[in-house]
């Protein structure tokens, strides 16, 4: 009509195109929602909560991804509230997962009353959609639902979860003038607000310093002036508890440390000491990994405690690290980084120091030792067995003493202890096996004379640092393929699972890292597959650490192989295994990428099967019919035949 200033209606395909451009997004903000694990925040359990449930919403999403025909303009319409709620909610996940501690926690109305609005949006954008215009399954969109469900519930909450660390921070920030602050609150507050290492404080300084440039680069206000002041008084506690931890450097020189650097160092290569890349990584009595000079001169300065749990060291033995040490090898290829020099060990005292004579005499003592302690590995008095293991345990951290320990025939007593000591005795045992499993022959040797299913059962039993040994002896002792299926029958399968499932349990690395090297063998791949695993790792590439989530993506690629792997793809899917595993294949560790890839491709090859499938049942379907169109037409024009054909 003339004079009609009315715009034209879209097109149908760049309506369709403006459909997938909102789910597209809505998409890939909920993949990064969902694959955020920062949670060492004030608010965790907020932060768990929204991404958990935003998780919940990836089914729908990768329907939409994947639909064959185009979704419908007024549907994509209910959609686009959808995809601002999801940018709102990626906004506040990294506004609490990258701010300053100190600051969210005492500006604690405004950062709940910003959760509030975040659960608000999401569930009225979730209560406009239309379902059915959508085409959504009955099984997506009952998830969808209860999601919906959880988010009314969830905005009418607005507690945070310790509202005792909010009171006590805030009377100290009124109080920063004060010389003499009780340590006890100090220390209650450098726990609950993470800030316990140097990483933990350089990163609070920074965080400091860049909300400063956020608020216009002018001076800072009195309320970040004293936030910094709340900092110092932290850090300088934290450093008396453990002086040679050093000083935060300032906070401008990390932020252009920050951009220079164009590999992010994994934070589990990093000594907890020096923060720095490790070039000899080596494990202490609790099974902390440090750098060998780094842990050298915490000990040789009088302390007997591990930097990083604080425990008493039972020994201060080193043992070297060669896993960690060949992963930090395979990440710095990966990064095209040269890989750390280890620095020259100095000579062994003895050999340089001493006469032929007297090296002689060490090693007579040393064969003589040997055979004393194997008979008191079988005594009755538990103090004397533990004081013997652990006499072994510190000579065969030494290269050398390892070929007469286990020739000696020391191995079927330390098994011994293992099975029938004291709780210390059994941790020093695995210890042992793991130091002296180092040399590939010996693996064979150790696991026939029956050391992996009493290590299972120190597995079950043990304190956290028998675990740790336990673990850490089973990884060593599995590399050899013989030994996989003696740890997946002892039932070491049932227990990893209940290791990763236990965040608060610090094995969830550990026995990530364990589960991989079974699930290369036939058996361990079944027993994997038996414990209903799938929903664990795609949850744990999703929110692990670097380490787990290349890990659980290591196991999935070995479940989704060979005669059930279109089983266990079907059930990946139905899980939304596809956003965390393209945000892996992004920004993983190296070995992290290439298994997110190959998944990421076997997914592919799974979907046009399964659309192929369900084209080829179809097309079968539509000729069924035609041919029974076809019959009925013939026995009406031909009743006599029929006749004759029913005779």
């Amino acid at each position: 009509m003339e004079g009609d200033d009315r715009r034209p209606l879209p097109s149908s395909s760049s309506a369709a195109a403006a459909a997938e451009a909102v789910v597209g997004r809505a998409a890939a903000a909920a993949e990064d929602v969902a694959a955020f694990s920062e949670y060492r925040s004030p608010y965790r359990k907020q932060l768990f909560g929204l991404s958990r449930r935003v998780r919940l919403l990836a089914p729908m999403l990768d329907e939409l991804v994947d639909r064959l025909r185009p979704i419908p303009a007024a549907a994509a319409g209910t959609l686009e509230p959808l995809a601002e709620a999801l940018d709102a909610a990626r906004e506040l996940m990294g506004f609490c997962g990258e701010g300053s501690k100190i600051f969210l926690v005492l500006e604690k109305d405004t950062v709940m009353k910003r959760f509030q609005e975040v659960s608000s949006q999401l569930e009225q954008a979730l209560g406009q959609i239309s379902f059915d215009d959508l085409d959504i399954s009955d099984e997506v969109r009952e998830q969808v639902e209860l999601v919906h469900a959880q988010l009314k519930r969830a905005k009418e909450r607005t507690d945070m979860s310790d509202s005792e660390l909010h009171t006590e921070l805030l009377s100290l920030y009124n109080r920063t003038k004060e010389v003499n602050i009780d340590p006890s609150i100090l220390e209650r507050l450098s726990e609950k607000l993470h800030l316990t290492t140097i990483a933990d404080l350089k990163q609070e300084s920074l965080s400091l310093h860049e909300m400063v440039i956020a608020s216009g680069g002018g001076d800072p206000g009195e309320q970040i002036e004293k936030m910094s002041m709340l900092l110092k008084k932290i850090k300088d506690f934290v450093q008396t508890q453990d002086p040679e931890m050093g000083s935060v450097a300032n906070p401008k020189s990390l932020l252009l440390d920050r951009k220079q650097k164009t590999a992010v160092i994994p934070d589990d290569f990093r000594c907890p000491i020096s923060l720095d890349l490790m070039k000899d990584p080596v494990i202490v009595a609790t099974g902390q990994t440090y750098e060998r000079a780094c842990i050298e001169k915490w000990l040789a300065s009088g302390h007997n405690t591990c930097p990083t749990t604080q425990q008493k060291l039972v020994h201060t033995s080193l043992t070297p690290n060669y896993v960690l040490r060949s992963l930090i090898a395979q990440w710095c290829e990966a990064n095209g980084i040269e890989l750390p020099k280890r620095p020259c060990q100095p000579s062994n005292p003895t050999s340089s120091s001493c006469s032929s004579k007297e090296h002689a005499n060490i090693h007579a003592l040393l064969r003589w030792c040997n055979p004393l302690l194997i008979n008191l590995l079988y005594t009755t008095d538990l103090r004397i067995q533990e004081h013997a293991v652990t006499a072994l345990l510190n000579l065969s951290i030494h290269d050398d003493n390892k070929a007469g320990i286990v020739s000696s025939g020391a191995v079927p007593g330390i098994v011994n202890v293992l099975k029938n000591g004291s709780m210390e005795a059994r941790e020093n045992a695995a210890a042992t096996l793991f130091s002296l499993s180092v040399v590939d022959e010996y693996k064979i040797r150790i696991g026939e004379l029956g050391a992996i299913p009493a290590l299972v059962s120190l597995l079950s039993e043990g304190t956290q640092r028998g675990k740790k040994d336990a673990a850490t002896a089973l990884f060593n002792l599995s590399i050899y393929q013989g030994n996989k299926g003696k740890a997946v029958r002892a039932g070491v399968v049932p227990l990893i699972m209940g290791l990763l499932t236990d965040p608060l349990g610090g094995m969830v690395e550990e026995a990530a890292a364990l589960l991989a090297v079974l699930a290369s063998h036939p058996e361990g791949k079944t027993a994997i597959g038996e414990a209903e695993a799938v929903p664990v790792l795609v949850e744990m590439i999703g929110m692990g650490s670097a380490r787990s989530r290349e890990n659980a993506a290591a196991v999935l690629l070995h479940l989704c192989s060979g005669e059930q792997q279109l089983k266990y793809l079907a059930q990946a899917q139905e899980c939304g295994m596809m956003g965390s595993l393209r945000e892996l294949a992004v920004n993983g560790t190296g070995r992290g990428k290439r298994k997110a890839v190959q998944l990421l491709e076997r997914v592919s090859r799974f979907v046009i099967q399964q659309q192929e499938e369900q084209a080829q049942i179809l097309t079968l379907a539509q000729a069924g019919t035609q041919f029974d169109v076809h019959d009925q037409v013939e026995h009406a024009e031909h009743p006599s035949s029929a006749v004759l054909i029913d005779r």
